[in-house]
């Protein structure tokens, strides 16, 4: 088949070499325009690398970059973490049409930080989907899913890195082997049973130390390493992201011991060891070079 990878950052870089790996016909990669001051995308890097023709479209509606896409004579769009909406007139394009990578079990957290939310609610399963898209947001029909785990002291960076990422990219070379074969099912979503959750941003991510320490320790993981979930401390913002849910009694926010391993925070009905902080967009420290360097002291209290 004549493939168009369409995808950005590591993980559109990684299906793109795994696919060249095995020897698939990729024919052009499209990715996200670049941005002034930012480093050059992954994926575009590599695929200029390879001698691959790289297209970066501010929008998919553009008749330019419809006919550039119809010259290609592709079978298949595979579309591998995309932020740029693509249309019903661009996705039908390649002869088996556009699917999509989406790092949740669809229906259920649909949108941007779906990795993010089922940690943070205390889920201990999640997955990825690779589906048909259509115009809606990660609403279309579903060609496979693989579940994972969640740990209980997963975070959003383990379960992406360690779980999702690899699976991730087989399943987009599994997914594309049963196009090619014909043997591709298409599996309407049950609408009955969806979630949308938009992007976890720095406003979700802040700790009410009065919840029950468990909740908060799954808002910590959940925002590891971003956004990051985050207290205040003597008027300034301090992240906090390596820690352990932890036997504690005090008042909520209050450090209740300091130790080689980290600080000690209550919360409801148990406390929290934080091991690894940034106060104010710092560099991210070990909570005991925090303490050594700021004379935090037991008794004082985060949150006020």
């Amino acid at each position: 088949m004549r493939i168009i990878v369409n995808g950005q950052q590591a993980f559109g870089k990684a299906c793109l070499e795994a696919m060249l790996k095995r020897g698939d016909d990729v024919v052009a990669v499209f990715c996200a325009p670049d941005k002034e001051g930012r480093p050059v995308d992954p994926i575009k890097e590599f695929a200029l690398a390879k001698g691959l023709p790289v297209y970066q479209p501010a929008s998919y509606k553009d008749p330019e970059t419809l006919a550039q896409m119809r010259a290609l004579k592709p079978d298949l769009c595979v579309m591998a973490y995309v932020i740029i909406f693509v249309p019903e007139e661009a996705r039908e394009i390649p002869t088996h049409g556009s699917i999509c990578f989406h790092p949740s079990l669809l229906p259920l957290h649909r949108g941007p930080s779906s990795i993010n939310w089922p940690i943070i609610g205390g889920a201990t399963k999640t997955g990825l989907t690779i589906f048909y898209p259509d115009d809606g947001l990660d609403e279309g029909d579903i060609l496979l899913q693989k579940q994972v785990d969640i740990g209980p002291d997963d975070t959003l960076g383990t379960v992406y890195f360690q779980k999702i990422f690899q699976l991730g990219v087989d399943a987009v070379l599994e997914a594309a082997d049963l196009i090619r074969d014909g043997k591709a099912p298409r599996i309407k979503q049950d609408d009955s049973k969806a979630t949308y959750e938009s992007w976890c941003r720095k406003a979700d991510a802040e700790i009410d130390w009065s919840k029950p320490s468990a909740d908060v320790y799954n808002l910590i993981r959940g925002t590891n390493p971003q956004p990051g979930a985050w207290t205040t401390l003597g008027g300034k913002t301090l992240q906090i992201f390596d820690s352990e849910k932890v036997e504690a009694a005090g008042r909520p926010g209050e450090i209740v011991s300091i130790s080689d391993e980290g600080i000690t925070v209550a919360a409801g009905g148990g406390g929290i060891l934080v091991k690894r902080v940034r106060l104010d967009g710092d560099a991210k420290v070990a909570a005991t070079e925090f303490v050594a360097a700021t004379g935090t002291k037991a008794g004082t209290r985060l949150g006020e």
